[in-house]
């Protein structure tokens, strides 16, 4: 395949998911869309409710993600759900805290906050400290999230992005907590880790599920049906292309 050709296969993939998406965002407004039940993100939206009644804190933890790599979507899903959450939490007498590897990342965080904190007009001014950045090597920000883990009476953490085999560490410091861990990874590694030491671990495309899981918005639970649509087309063209080399007209 020449390089012309595969870009306009490319420049077609993205006009098609793009109507698609659109299409299917519109659709939700008026008839919201009905997925597959996925535990782990009910304990997400029941934590979140809990919250405010319990005099507790919500904690979700973003890893480290480089938003120039790839590691990038996982990090993205993470702030989708981020916004969500705190517009659900703000309101206590212990607003969310997010924490982060990534100097970027942290920004992001940061202003995802303030967003969903002037979003709901609250009394109380926005504390800034509410996102950390704890440390910019792996153990060094593991160390930083057990402190917080441990410090901020934090009743459940969320751990959603690009984390490494060091997110043992947060999970053994949340059991000690009694504090209740979710978790989702781009990593194999940290999907290996969590598979062990969590209850519910959410598995491969399930973390790119979170903002459509937790209400985030129409565009995220169209986005959920474009991939699968998107995943049939690739399925249908790799058997009709093996289909057209069998019978040697390829």
């Amino acid at each position: 395949m020449n390089s012309d050709l595969a870009g306009m296969i490319g420049i077609g993939t993205v006009i098609v998911a793009g109507v698609l998406l659109t299409i299917f965002s519109l659709l939700h407004r008026r008839s919201p869309l009905t997925f597959r039940n996925i535990p782990a993100y009910v304990r997400v939206r029941r934590a979140a409710s809990l919250v405010v009644e319990a005099g507790t804190r919500l904690h979700i933890s973003l890893g480290s993600a480089n938003l120039l790599s790839s590691t990038s979507a996982s990090a993205l899903a993470g702030l989708a759900v981020l916004r969500r959450l705190a517009e659900n939490t703000s309101l206590s007498d212990y607003p969310p805290i997010s924490t982060t590897g990534s100097a970027t990342l942290n920004l992001l965080a940061q202003d995802t906050l303030r967003s969903a904190h002037d979003a709901l007009t609250a009394e109380q001014t926005f504390n800034i400290h509410n996102g950390r950045l704890t440390g910019l090597t792996p153990l060094s920000y593991a160390g930083g999230v057990m402190t917080a883990i441990r410090d901020e009476n934090i009743s459940t953490s969320l751990l959603i992005g690009n984390f490494g085999p060091e997110v043992a560490l947060l999970t053994e410091a949340a059991d000690r907590q009694d504090a209740p861990i979710i978790a989702a990874s781009d990593s194999l590694p940290a999907q290996a880790v969590l598979f062990a030491t969590t209850q519910e671990p959410l598995l491969g495309e399930e973390a790119f599920a979170a903002g459509a899981y937790t209400q985030a918005g129409a565009s995220h639970a169209a986005s959920l049906l474009v991939q699968d649509i998107l995943r049939w087309i690739v399925i249908l063209a790799l058997l009709g292309g093996a289909t057209l080399k069998v019978a040697g007209l390829l």
